[in-house]
This record gives C-alpha cells, structure tokens and sequence, in this order.
C-alpha cells in the first residue's frame, strides 16, 4: 500500500498539504513524534474498534497521542464494550494497513469519529496510509478532510487538573 489513495482523498477536498514520508517507521505515536520532532501528543491515532452495533463495520476513533480510550465512555457512546480490532480484520474494515490507519481515504465499512483530546491543538499529525507517512492537519479541517460523522469524548489522560485539557 501507498499514499496515493490518501493523497487522492485530500486533492479532491481542496486540500494541497504535503505527505510527509519518513526514512523510519512511524507506526506508533513516539516513532511519529520522534520522525517528524514534535511532542507525541499532537500525533493523531486512529484507533480502530469492532462497531458494537454492527460488528461487519469498525469505529475509527481518532485521538491524540496522550489520549487513552475510556471504557465506560465507549460504552456509552457507542452502545456496547470497546474491542480493538484484531490484527487480520484492520486492512480488511479500514483500507489501510497496521501502522498506517487514518481517517482519510477509508473503506466504507468503516465509520470515523475525531476526539475532543485534539480540539487543543491547532494542527496535528495523523498517518497517511502507510507506517511511514503522516500528513499535517489543521484541526478545523479535520472533520471535512476525514468525511467523520462526528466528534466524541471518549478518552482521558490528557486533560489538566481543571479537566479541560487547555492551560489555564
């Protein structure tokens, strides 16, 4: 697999960002951190669930690097438990192999959702379909450049001690 399925996705809505290809790997948010040399929170990953309702389909979750998914949360957003995909059903419900799972350019069996753990970050750095590509993003486009259906507030571990996750 290649970049050129996500590079087609953004073109067509509008927009002209540059995939960034890494001599390494940056299947995991500290190798994307250290790839690109920002801090590992503002690293996007996609998480990747069984749909509770549908288990054909998987929920795209994606997050900041910090951010870890809350069961209960899950639970209650999405009406059942949270199971991470099992390894041999990623390429097949998302398009995109291990390491390389984004929001962009998925198949249609796959439903995507942004968490609130990023809306602190002006851009952020989710993968580009590959364990060695990542494309920024400026947070405002996120949800039109992802096509997800909607944002959720499923995660903690990254917010301050006033719960909000913004200094201050």
């Amino acid at each position: 697999m290649d970049t050129a399925r996500v590079r087609a996705h953004l073109d067509a809505r509008g927009f002209a960002g540059e995939i960034v290809e890494t001599s390494g790997s940056s299947a995991t948010v500290e190798l994307a951190a250290e790839q690109l040399g920002t801090e590992p929170a503002r690293i996007a990953k996609t998480l990747g669930f069984s749909d509770p309702s549908d288990p054909s389909r998987a929920v795209l979750v994606v997050a900041a690097g910090d951010a870890k998914v809350n069961g209960g949360r899950f639970k209650r957003r999405f009406g059942g438990k949270a199971r991470m995909l099992r390894g041999d059903e990623v390429p097949e419900l998302t398009g995109h192999p291990i390491g390389g799972v984004c929001p962009f350019a998925a198949n249609d069996r796959a439903r995507i959702f942004l968490d609130a753990s990023l809306r602190r970050f002006d851009r952020v750095y989710p993968a580009a379909g590959t364990p060695s590509s990542m494309v920024e993003i400026p947070i405002d486009e996120l949800q039109r450049l992802s096509g997800a259906e909607d944002w959720v507030d499923i995660t903690t571990g990254w917010q301050d001690a006033d719960g909000t996750g913004f200094p201050g």
